[in-house]
C-alpha cells in the first residue's frame, strides 16, 4: 500500500443501532479487503459511531450532508434516498471521506438485524494489493 493511502469504512445506520450491529456490518464489509485505516459516517451521527472507533482504535471522520449528496453510489436504497437524499449513506460516507478519485472496494453490507450498513472505499493513491 502506498504511503498516505486511506481505506475508509463508511457507515449508515438507524437511530438506536448498537455496537453489535455496527460491528456485524463492518465484519461483513471487511471480508477480503485491506485493513481499514479510518471510519466515517454522516456528521450528525458521529457520536453513535464513536464506540466502534474506540474498540477498533481507528480515527473517525464526519461527512457533511452536502458532501454525502454529492456522491453517486451504486446502491439506491429508498430509505436512504428519503432520509438523506443519497442512495447509500455507507457508500457515500466511505467515498467522500476517502477523497477525490476514491473507489469503492466493497459495496454496502447490511448487518443481520438490518440496523447498520457498512461499505469500504480506498483513496485514489492506493496501489493494487498483490494476491
Amino acid at each position: 500500500m502506498e504511503r498516505g493511502a486511506v481505506i475508509v469504512a463508511g457507515f449508515g445506520f438507524r437511530s438506536g443501532a448498537a455496537l453489535p450491529s455496527l460491528r456485524a456490518a463492518f465484519a461483513l464489509a471487511q471480508q477480503g479487503q485491506p485493513p481499514v485505516t479510518h471510519l466515517a459516517t454522516a456528521q450528525d451521527k458521529l457520536a453513535a459511531l464513536l464506540p466502534l472507533a474506540e474498540v477498533l482504535d481507528l480515527p473517525l471522520m464526519g461527512v457533511a450532508s452536502d458532501a454525502l449528496t454529492a456522491v453517486s453510489t451504486p446502491t439506491r436504497s429508498a430509505a436512504s434516498l428519503s432520509a438523506r437524499h443519497v442512495g447509500s449513506v455507507a457508500e457515500a460516507s466511505a467515498l467522500a471521506a476517502a477523497g477525490a478519485g476514491a473507489r469503492l472496494l466493497a459495496p454496502r453490507h447490511i448487518s443481520p438485524d438490518r440496523m447498520a450498513t457498512c461499505a469500504i472505499a480506498a483513496s485514489a493513491n492506493l496501489q493494487e494489493i498483490p494476491t
